[in-house]
């Protein structure tokens, strides 16, 4: 009796660890992230213009 009940608690576990980072990251077929160019503008030690583009997605 106590190894049936091990069982099916261990096959419960499983299949729901399994299902739950499925559905974690799930995103439609047409989702598009929003992305945009930063600039960020420096000057280096002798005094010229530095602009550093990153790219920033949401």
């Amino acid at each position: 009796m106590r190894r049936i009940v091990l069982s099916t608690v261990l096959a419960a576990f499983a299949a729901l660890s399994f299902a739950a980072p499925s559905q974690a990251g799930y995103y439609s077929y047409d989702y598009q992230p929003v992305c945009h160019i930063k600039k960020i503008k420096t000057w280096d030690h002798y005094g010229n213009l530095v602009i550093k583009k990153i790219k920033v997605c949401k």
